[in-house]
């Protein structure tokens, strides 16, 4: 079984998002007193009390621009937290793969090259849920066509984080 490596959301992508989605609307910051949702530049839950924002993300147009690649109709946008102001990114400390837990349901989407989607699958994580995640990727990665996998999260379709090809 291979491991993967999760991927935040780019530094440089970040910067444009704090400024204006791409929804093209403009970042608006506030504090989050309660806490607990899932940071995508940092890879972690919110901490009560940070200084966050909800902007609309599109991974796989953000993925076209540095491969060319033309994804069409499955271009979507979707809501993601960050923190409002620039941070350090993953701390490497942790879990392999974030936002986690036995039960939990997330939707492994399969991207050719060329951007265009090539299936899915349903995953409940097992109690072991870094060796069932690195399972359903290994299934994932062993189509030569794949070059990327998205995860999301099932009850809101949110995007989790990017997995590129070994």
């Amino acid at each position: 079984m291979t491991t993967y490596t999760a991927r935040p959301i780019e530094p440089l992508v970040l910067k444009q998002l704090r400024d204006t989605d791409d929804a093209g609307r403009p970042c608006v910051p506030y504090i989050d007193h309660e806490g607990g949702d899932p940071l995508r530049c940092c890879l972690r839950p919110i901490a009560p009390g940070e200084r966050v924002a909800l902007v609309s993300y599109a991974p796989l147009r953000r993925w076209a621009e540095e491969t060319s690649a033309k994804p069409g109709a499955y271009d979507e946008q979707g809501p993601v937290f960050i923190h409002a102001d620039e941070c350090a990114g993953p701390s490497g400390e942790g879990d392999d793969y974030p936002f986690t837990r036995p039960g939990a349901i997330r939707v492994l989407r399969r991207y050719s090259r060329a951007g265009h989607i090539l299936g899915g699958r349903l995953l409940e994580f097992p109690e072991a849920a870094a060796e069932g995640f690195d399972a359903a990727l290994d299934d994932a990665f062993s189509d030569p066509e794949v070059a990327l996998v998205h995860v999301r999260a099932v009850e809101y379709g949110c995007f989790q984080f990017e997995v590129r090809k070994p």
